[in-house]
């Protein structure tokens, strides 16, 4: 396997469009989802009217790639083999006894199918980006509220949740004004939403010039991607790519077949007919990476044209774009903000060329590390606490060298490099850390040496 990756080897390079392309002013975001799932499951559904009132402190809890069980209320933080690291009851954080008493050092019993990156279960669900984030402090609060008021041992809660989600994010919301997340967006863009910095939309047009073809794949539905993509791009924003693909339904875009997903064209944001292949580029609905790939190898004249995806859900975005498509996968991971921020600057000493431009530009609220939940990448095992050697890596952190070919913290961080930059790529042979551009987390390089790689 090569070490290096280079955009300029890839004929075709594809963008995630929330939380990818287009940045958003997390706190903000965050309180309005939790605020419209909570909002319907009180009115619609009868569940305690406390869940309405938040304090900003209580989103500490929200920690990406948590897997919440469903049948006991407990939220878990994994390490890469499958133990847990931490847990929680609802909103209440479990002691290393609790811990170790409840879960031992087994692989937890589900992990076979986490691992696998089953999505859809009945048994758990996977926090793994920034929409479902509240919905994890949500779930919290619900499991605190019924234990309050039912001493329920087993939940069942979970119907009410997805109902929740399905009523603020429905294909048809954002045209009915249903919910109160899209109304909200809608008439407060600027509140919600990063434009995209100058630098990024000047990396388009040079990866443009440059001959490569520019997708735009996202589960957002057309007439919420139009309102995006307007505001962080302007007017002009189909000039940017060949392909816009909207409702993609990911991860099922890669993994389903042409049969199961065709693409559809669209009128007046209304799905038509399917396709029964894709012939030329434009904008469509749904669809699958397998007759995309057919379009984009008649596009470039080639047989296996290299593609590179760059997006900010594992689950959806970095895994079946790398497992079912083989395509590169470039991993935009806000968490390494963060981690960041914390780093006193007399240990800063690379040269200023090596550095990503972001660096000099930090973020109104760099991204928080949750106190409650700890490190995404490091933890140590329960009831080690002392003990140097403990230290593990997380499951989450093993994804990231496993499927992703780098991870950014921003594309801000790479759009100002020459097309021909050599990243060097996370491969199985080198060290956990080499993929993470332009530096790995703080976390990862004080335990590099403790950690034995697997």
């Amino acid at each position: 396997m090569q070490q290096h990756f280079s955009l300029a080897d890839c004929e075709v390079v594809g963008f995630d469009l929330d939380h990818t392309l287009c940045r958003y002013h997390l706190p903000q975001s965050e309180r309005l989802i939790y605020d419209s799932f909570a909002q319907y499951l009180v009115t619609e559904k009868g569940y305690d009217k406390g869940l309405l009132s938040l304090t900003p402190e209580s989103l500490d809890f929200c920690c990406k790639g948590l897997v919440l069980d469903l049948e006991d209320g407990n939220f878990l933080k994994l390490a890469e083999d499958g133990t847990v690291l931490r847990a929680s009851h609802g909103t209440r954080s479990m002691t290393s006894e609790e811990v170790l008493e409840i879960y031992g050092r087994r692989e937890w019993k589900h992990f076979s199918a986490v691992r696998g990156m089953l999505s859809r279960s009945g048994k758990y669900y996977l926090y793994d980006n920034y929409f479902d984030l509240p919905g994890a402090l949500l779930c919290a609060r619900v499991v605190d509220s019924l234990d309050q008021h039912d001493g329920q041992k087993k939940y069942d809660f979970w119907k009410d949740m997805v109902a929740a989600i399905q009523h603020n994010y429905k294909i048809t919301a954002f045209k009915e004004e249903c919910g109160m997340y899209f109304p909200e967006v809608k008439n407060h863009p600027d509140k919600y939403l990063q434009r995209c910095p100058e630098s990024v939309k000047k990396w388009l047009k040079q990866l443009k010039s440059a001959g490569k073809i520019l997708l735009l794949i996202t589960s957002s539905h057309s007439d919420y991607c139009r309102l995006l993509c307007e505001y962080i791009l302007g007017n002009d924003f189909e000039e940017y790519f060949d392909i816009v693909i909207t409702n993609a339904l990911k991860p099922g875009f890669f993994s389903h077949t042409p049969n199961q997903r065709p693409f559809r064209t669209l009128e007046n944001d209304e799905e038509q007919e399917a396709l029964l292949s894709l012939d030329k580029p434009g904008w469509y609905s749904q669809g699958n990476a397998i007759h995309l790939y057919e379009l984009l190898k008649k596009m470039t004249g080639k047989l296996d044209p290299k593609v590179v995806y760059f997006g900010d859900s594992m689950h959806s975005d970095i895994f079946p774009a790398h497992h079912y498509s083989n395509w590169e996968t470039v991993f935009i991971l806000e968490e390494l903000l963060g981690d960041k921020v914390m780093v006193p600057a007399e240990t800063e000493s690379e040269p200023l060329e090596k550095k990503g431009k972001y660096e000099g530009h930090q973020p109104k609220a760099p991204y928080h590390i949750s106190k409650q939940w700890g490190s995404f990448f490091m933890d140590r095992l329960p009831g080690l606490e002392n003990a140097e050697e403990t230290l593990v890596r997380t499951w989450s952190c093993k994804c990231i060298s496993t499927y992703s070919t780098i991870a950014i913290p921003s594309l801000e961080a790479i759009a100002d490099l020459p097309l021909d930059y050599r990243f060097t790529r996370f491969s199985s042979n080198s060290s956990a850390t080499s993929g993470y551009y332009p530096s790995p987390p703080r976390a990862l390089l004080t335990s590099e040496e403790s950690v034995t790689m697997k």
